[in-house]
């Protein structure tokens, strides 16, 4: 079983040996959003988790193995000795915590500044745990407190390189090293389901509970994208990359982060702010398959979108002020769709073209995954603005990649990668439309220039996305 603590939903999923799904079940979830501010309610995770688990069961036979669970990077919590909630999840794009984030000299959204900002709130410290998203969860179904695992750490501070927290550096922020939890590599076991979790989930009692990821690493693990110079792009609210290099990409400005794979391999990648989520706040009550359609007559739009959900861009530059960007008036419904499907595209080329800057192999196959793969017209799109082509897994959600991470837990595997060759199947390949690629190119450019001219994107980095578009051209 696989469980995805996803932004607006919870889905978990059975999978058999094979790959094939046997059981689904999802849930919505809710939220503040204020400014820069997001929060949702731990126990709000716990309600879904039931739910998409109940729905899973109904459907699937047999008995679990094993499960995993995934949640997004950087959200986090503080609670009591109990595992009780102590504040709101502060979500992976909360940016209050700016002041914090400069003391520790990483991004406002990650999770060690939240941390620090939750903390400066709390009446009294003492007894207080900091938590990541699936530990609350797996607390609950386990009946106590456990590890947490190094990729869900990451952002909150754990040295990846030496796994350990640096303690020393945490103390000269003023956090006392029992705040932390343990931390053990992805694919641990972390303990068994208890009496409780049997009770409120209908799991089993003694179904092996394993160390899961980041949701964006654990679509990487749903993609198969799991050889050298392979990236995966997952296309939900928001957008993140994820690849497989043999050793650390190194990015001074911290766009770009590197998670441990379970076998000891290196994940770099980053997480943009642009995303599905702007299709939504620009047409709350869309048809998407209709405005999908329409949108094809618009190529390309006549505005330029840069197509943020919400204040701030992290990857593939850091602009904590960077605001939703729509240049030139759309002529219709229709153009403006095709406005923001396009700024997504363009995005998502720039963030290879950071990558490319930084060095980072490219040569593996490229994968489409998350809710936004869906849509065999943006697929398309996405694939001809890229100008490369891309694989389609049969199925794309982070929840599968939990569940070939429990089955490579559970020993059903002897590495990862054989757990994913055996469970994840391929759809299909689509090829670039050379035309296409040649009319999406001027509006990308133009969208480069206006990045650099805001002063959003670094000069040396527009120029290199330039010099790639004309080694492009010349091939």
């Amino acid at each position: 079983m696989g469980i995805d603590l996803g932004t607006q939903s919870v889905r978990a999923v059975l999978v058999g040996d094979d790959g094939a799904v046997l059981g689904g079940g999802a849930a919505p979830l809710g939220g503040r959003r204020d400014g820069v501010r997001h929060e949702q309610s731990p126990d709000d995770w716990w309600e879904a988790v039931r739910t998409a688990v109940g729905g899973a069961l109904a459907s699937g036979p047999g008995p679990v193995r094993a499960l995993a669970v995934c949640g997004t990077s950087g959200t986090v919590l503080l609670t009591d000795g109990a595992g009780r909630p102590l504040t709101p999840g502060l979500m992976y794009d909360d940016g209050r915590a700016t002041a914090e984030a400069a003391l520790a000299r990483v991004q406002p959204t990650w999770a060690l500044p939240k941390a620090m900002w939750l903390l400066r709130k709390q009446p009294s410290t003492a007894g207080v745990h900091l938590t990541h998203q699936p530990d609350f969860i797996v607390s609950r179904l386990v009946g106590h407190r456990t590890a947490t695992d190094s990729s869900h750490a990451l952002k909150t501070g754990y040295d990846l390189t030496t796994d350990t927290w640096p303690h020393d550096k945490m103390r000269g922020l003023g956090l006392d090293p029992g705040l932390f939890p343990e931390v053990v590599r992805p694919g641990a076991r972390l303990g068994e389901v208890g009496a409780g979790g049997e009770s409120a989930t209908g799991i089993p009692a003694g179904t092996p509970v394993i160390a899961g990821m980041t949701d964006g690493c654990a679509a990487q693990i749903a993609s198969g994208s799991l050889g050298v110079g392979s990236w995966n792009s997952v296309l939900g609210t928001t957008l993140v990359l994820k690849g497989v290099t043999a050793e650390p990409v190194h990015d001074s400005t911290g766009v770009v982060y590197n998670h441990r794979a379970p076998d000891g391999g290196w994940l770099p990648g980053g997480a943009s702010g642009v995303g599905a989520g702007a299709l939504g706040r620009a047409f709350p009550n869309a048809d998407p398959a209709r405005l999908d359609a329409l949108a094809a007559a618009h190529e390309p739009s006549n505005a330029l979108a840069y197509p943020l959900v919400a204040r701030g861009e992290r990857f593939p530059f850091l602009a904590p002020d960077a605001t939703p960007l729509l240049l030139g008036e759309p002529r219709s419904d229709a153009d403006h769709w095709a406005a923001l499907l396009q700024g997504v595209g363009h995005a998502e080329r720039l963030c290879l073209d950071y990558l490319d800057h930084l060095g980072a192999p490219q040569h593996g196959p490229l994968t489409f995954t998350g809710g936004g793969s869906r849509s065999a017209y943006w697929n398309q799109l996405r694939t001809d603005i890229l100008g490369r082509s891309v694989h389609i897994p049969r199925h794309s959600e982070p929840a599968l990649g939990m569940a070939v991470l429990a089955a490579y837990g559970a020993g059903a595997a002897p590495t990862l990668a054989d757990a994913a060759e055996r469970m994840v199947g391929l759809s299909h390949v689509l090829r670039p439309d050379p035309a296409r690629t040649a009319r999406f190119l001027e509006p990308y450019l133009r969208m480069v220039d206006e990045l650099e001219r805001r002063g959003w994107l670094p000069a040396p980095v527009a120029a290199h996305a330039r010099a790639r578009a004309d080694d492009l051209e010349v091939s």
